[in-house]
């Protein structure tokens, strides 16, 4: 029955699930390696080229770069921007569905009103 194999997993599961540590299987992945969310990326971001491809991890965008706001799905066609830096994109609803909402990483201290 799948009950008791459920268990055997579940019990081969757990020590390796409870381990510390500093890169794992599922969280803390490089620059590179394959995802389904961002959360999973030591980066922050979970990168695809395009709806056929796979999603791997990538490093934020930096300043002038192209950026996405962030993403309800936790995947995304451009990475948002680094710490301290704002994507200034036209935000749609169907931009935000579509994953579609570009725009460009600046610093909001750098462009201020005078």
């Amino acid at each position: 029955t799948p009950v008791p194999c459920l268990l055997l997993a579940l019990l081969l599961l757990t020590p390796a699930l409870s381990a510390p540590h500093t890169r794992g299987l599922i969280f803390n992945l490089d620059t590179g390696e394959l995802c389904l969310q961002s959360a999973q990326c030591k980066s922050g971001c979970c990168h695809r080229g395009s709806g056929l491809s796979l999603a791997r991890c990538a490093p934020k965008a930096a300043e002038f770069q192209e950026c996405s706001p962030k993403s309800l799905y936790g995947v995304y066609y451009k990475c948002p921007c680094e710490s301290g830096l704002t994507c200034d994109a036209d935000k749609t609803i169907v931009g935000s569905i579509t994953n579609s909402d570009f725009g460009i990483c600046k610093d909001p201290r750098r462009f201020r009103a005078w």
